[in-house]
This record gives C-alpha cells, structure tokens and sequence, in this order.
C-alpha cells in the first residue's frame, strides 16, 4: 500500500502530490519573475539588499574564485561577485525557472555584467556540476521551495570544492513573539494584497508568505546541513531572525 506522507509534500499550506511541486512553485516564479525586484524592494523596504551584501561580505570571495548563485534569480548577487571574482574567476547563476533565469541574464547584460558569468537551468537537488568544482556557494531565499532541501543540501555538498564554504540566506524564525505575531499580520494581510496591486497576483505572493512558516528554523536547518557533511557550521540572525544566514564548511 502506497504511503501517502511519501507521495506528498507541502506547496505554501496546501499538500500536493510531490512530482507537482516543481511545476507549481515554477508557475509561481513565472508569474512574479517581470516584478520580482521592484517586489523585492516594496515588501523589505530595501532591506534585502543590506542582506545580499552582508552575504557577500561573508562569502571570502575573491579573485580567481569560481562561485554558484543557486536559485540566482535576477542576479542581485551574481553581479557582486562578478565584480569580485574578475577575469580570472567565474560566476554560475543556476536557477530552475527560465523566466527568472531570463530576466536575470537581461538585467546583468544591460549593466555590462558579461564575460565571467554564466547561466544554467538546474534544479538544486541534482545540480549538472562535477565533484569539487565550486568555492563558494550561495542560495538566497531559494532553499524553502526546494521539494527535497536535504537533497539539495548534499547536492551543494558535492559539488563545493574541499575548503569550500556554503551560505544560505532565507526568511526564518522571528526571535520575539511580537515580532512574529507582527510579521504574520505583515506577511498573510499586506503581502497578498501588495502582489494584487503590483504585480496582479495575489495567490503567488500568498504561496510565497506560505512556504516561508513551513521552512525550517534556524537550528533545524543548522542540522540538516550538517547530516550531509557540512561543518563549522553556524547561523546568524538578521533583522530579529526574520532572515538566518547559515553557513557551512567542506573539509
């Protein structure tokens, strides 16, 4: 007899079958990707943007490095790193969604960003890199769509160089009560009702304020990283633990 909770994984707080998954969170992206950064903007007041360059600055990047953005999106942090890395280096900007993927090749092309970057339609749980290739990898606020996040995991694990450093930047768990009890008003009452009026998509913005409760927190995720080999692993709070950065280390 099939077992159901095998079949079966969470889109937002609805269960789905889990070979739908992929295609369902894929709609959504394609319906946001055109104003994903101004979306960006609006429901963080900018403050991503202070996060992505925290990120960055924790990263240990430098020149010659050869770095994956996973879920890159509209290339916020490939163009960082881009710069970082320089001719010697490159930077990989994979992301599951090519209406993402396109945009994000758009946006960096017309700021000059060519060169050292390329682009790659990959699903996270089974990345087309060979062993060891990377030195640093990121993921930012791409983990909590991902079907299987320990298969990611030790997807990002294989292919990281030894040495290597992950870091994983998403939404997580508020450390104060208010602040979480104030950021579920924010995130099920205005966030819905921003992508209305923005981006004419309530029910996306819904799903997106949906997966990120049914994310894992803080130490779970600290955890989970490490069943599949990461060590000094660590986390920090940002903004109040509404954002965790994570990271990790292959020896």
């Amino acid at each position: 007899m099939q077992d159901d909770k095998q079949s079966t994984t969470h889109f937002g707080f609805k269960e789905i079958p889990t070979d739908k998954k992929v295609e369902a969170v894929a709609q959504v992206f394609h319906s946001v990707a055109a104003k994903y950064d101004i979306m960006n903007d609006l429901m963080s007041g900018g403050v991503h943007r202070l996060w992505k360059r925290h990120t960055i600055s924790q990263s240990g990047v430098r020149a010659g490095n050869k770095v994956l953005d996973i879920a890159g999106g509209t290339g916020d942090l490939t163009m960082q790193f881009s710069r970082i890395v320089g001719s010697t280096g490159e930077v990989v900007l994979a992301d599951i969604n090519d209406s993402m993927l396109k945009v994000g090749r758009n946006k960096l092309e017309n700021r000059g960003i060519v060169g050292n970057v390329k682009y790659v339609q990959a699903n996270a749980e089974a990345l087309p890199f060979p062993d060891n290739t990377f030195d640093c990898i990121t993921i930012a606020f791409g983990l909590r769509n991902v079907t299987d996040k320990s298969a990611a995991l030790a997807s990002m694990y294989r292919v990281l160089k030894p040495g290597g450093r992950l870091l994983v930047l998403e939404f997580s768990k508020p450390e104060s009560e208010l602040l979480s009890q104030v950021y579920d008003q924010y995130s099920f009452r205005l966030l819905p009702f921003m992508g209305k009026v923005i981006a004419n998509d309530a029910e996306s913005y819904r799903y997106l304020a949906e997966s990120i409760r049914m994310h894992p927190d803080q130490e779970t995720l600290k955890g989970m990283m490490e069943e599949v080999g990461f060590e000094r692993t660590s986390y920090q709070n940002l903004t109040g633990g509404i954002v965790a950065l994570h990271k990790g280390y292959k020896f």
